[in-house]
């Protein structure tokens, strides 16, 4: 019988967080609380600029953000944002999304599956993904369960489960 397999992936729907990111353009322009404050969210290359004239009103964008992409479904742990730091008059917030697993990462995945698996789980990085393969489906999802309720700081998703 030939093994099952199934990918462990880290990816980001562009759609969505492209979604997220209008939602929260429109919202910040429309607040009367951010009316006269300089607040702004765009694109910025592959990061994502915030801006406002003080330190609480850009951590009050990058909360907006924030809930915007948890409404369109994109883990937090996939946001990257940095700490806000002055830029002439006004504070600024650079973020960005995690998209694939590192290396550091992936051996830290590797590592666990080796260590708390079930003992016929074998699994190998292919690039920014790993393979997990076993004789067992059930020993698959029980690995599955296992990285779900692992505390990474990545979010996880499992594809091509066959």
């Amino acid at each position: 019988m030939a093994d099952s397999s199934f990918d462990v992936v880290s990816k980001v729907d562009k759609m969505e967080a492209d979604n997220a990111l209008h939602q929260a353009h429109k919202e910040i322009e429309q607040r009367y609380d951010f009316k006269g404050t300089g607040a702004s969210i765009a694109p910025s290359g592959e990061k994502i600029l915030m801006k406002a004239n003080s330190e609480e009103r850009v951590k009050a964008v990058l909360d907006v953000y924030q809930s915007k992409l948890i409404k369109r479904g994109i883990s937090l742990k996939s946001l990257d944002a940095g700490e806000p730091f002055a830029s002439g008059k006004e504070f600024r917030i650079e973020a960005s999304l995690k998209d694939g697993i590192t290396q550091e990462n992936a051996k830290k995945i590797n590592k666990l599956i080796r260590d708390e698996a079930p003992k016929g789980v074998k699994s190998q990085i292919q690039g920014d993904e790993l393979r997990v393969q076993s004789k067992s489906r059930d020993d698959l999802q029980d690995t599955i369960a296992m990285l779900k309720s692992s505390d990474l700081d990545i979010d996880l998703q499992f594809v091509n489960f066959r």
